[in-house]
């Protein structure tokens, strides 16, 4: 059965760039892969298609013998091997070390014995932000084996060298004209193997255990910030360093206040007659106490009065606040007695021009636009 076409494979154009290709084998590799796809041959056999036709075009010079002789380029001695013969495994594990190797700083032993980073989500309330708090929070991870000290081998063992890299963690094929290096099957690039293996950890140098960590979390956090705590994520492969643990937080709605940055925003209900006469009202703070705030006669709805440094604290920002804005909200009394109806059409009659001057401005506004309008 004659070969497809290796971009008709990868679903890639001749002249794709490539990071086009590595996209669409990803993509490709992570739908076929056997450990997704388990007992499904036909999903197996694609899977070293897609590896086979991604390990030639991912290389220049391969690529470019391919472009100019196509399959025939490695066939008839010329090197390389069919889908039958590929090494899918080591093929997948290249493909992340080309995609990640240059994150890691090109180090793949440093990436390998190193553990993984961990998140975690705290979610605290404005209150906390605020004045911030110290939390004890619960994380499942992987730990350093104690029985082996990490190391994966049983106590009084050691890791031998790898037999098959001689300890260097990679080998080399010669494919034709064309030298492949790959990562070392026997030891995935440790240059080590343990003969011995821990029974506490089953070699792995790691076991599963929940850590209780205190955490700070300084006041004026936002919505999103990140906290790191250094070595606190998973624990390194073969003795390697941990990880780092990264504490996302979010901050709760409050049903006071609202925020936009370091400043605070908050909506106070007077009455009209408050509104109307003058008068104070008390605002409470983040910090536990109150403001007395002063409403003017004839105060309207919608006026802000700016309460400077009565906001959230500045992150860091020795000892800096925002401000606190109050916006008043003119209420409307309801189920009125029979009385203060009486009373407040008494005291509709006795208006007088200048009372209500939104209200007059706004007809005014009113007649010349339809005066304007029967013009025309």
């Amino acid at each position: 059965m004659a070969k497809r076409c290796y971009y008709e494979v990868l679903g890639c154009q001749k002249g794709a760039s490539t990071t086009e290709l590595k996209s669409s084998y990803r993509k490709l590799a992570m739908e076929c892969h056997p450990d997704r796809n388990p007992g499904d041959h036909t999903a197996e056999v694609k899977f070293k298609e897609i590896n086979e036709a991604y390990d030639v075009l991912k290389d220049d010079q391969k690529r470019a013998a391919y472009d100019r002789f196509g399959h025939a380029a490695f066939e008839n001695g010329m090197g390389g091997r069919g889908p039958s013969g590929f090494d899918f495994a080591s093929s997948f594990t290249d493909v992340f070390d080309d995609l990640f190797g240059e994150f890691m700083g090109g180090r793949r032993a440093r990436r390998q014995n190193r553990g993984g980073d961990l998140r975690y989500n705290l979610e605290i309330t404005l209150e906390e932000a605020y004045k911030g708090r110290n939390a004890q929070i619960k994380v499942p991870s992987a730990v350093a084996c104690e029985a082996c000290g990490g190391s994966g081998s049983e106590p009084g063992h050691k890791a031998e060298q790898c037999p098959t890299c001689s300890g260097i963690g990679k080998v080399r094929a010669q494919q034709g004209f064309f030298t492949i290096e790959r990562t070392c099957p026997g030891c995935r690039g440790t240059g080590r193997v343990i003969k011995h293996p821990c029974k506490g950890c089953k070699g792995s140098g790691h076991v599963q255990k929940e850590r209780t960590l205190s955490v700070d979390i300084p006041p004026g956090v936002e919505e999103g910030t990140r906290i790191r705590l250094s070595g606190e994520g998973q624990a390194g492969m073969n003795g390697g360093p941990a990880g780092d643990l990264y504490i996302f937080v979010s901050v709760k709605a409050a049903e006071i206040f609202q925020r936009e940055g370091h400043d605070l925003y908050c909506r106070a209900p007077v009455s009209f007659v408050t509104a109307a006469l003058g008068g104070a009202i008390d605002v409470p703070t983040l910090d536990g106490g109150k403001v007395k705030v002063t409403i003017p006669e004839g105060a309207q709805s919608g006026r802000q009065f700016r309460l400077r440094g009565k906001g959230m604290p500045v992150l860091r920002g020795g000892g800096l606040h925002g401000d606190l804005y109050v916006e008043l909200v003119v209420e409307t009394p309801v189920k009125l007695s029979k009385r203060q109806k009486e009373l407040l059409r008494e005291f509709d009659k006795l208006n007088e021009a200048g009372t209500h001057p939104e209200s007059e401005s706004w007809l005014a506004k009113a007649k010349s636009f339809f005066a304007s309008e029967t013009k025309n």
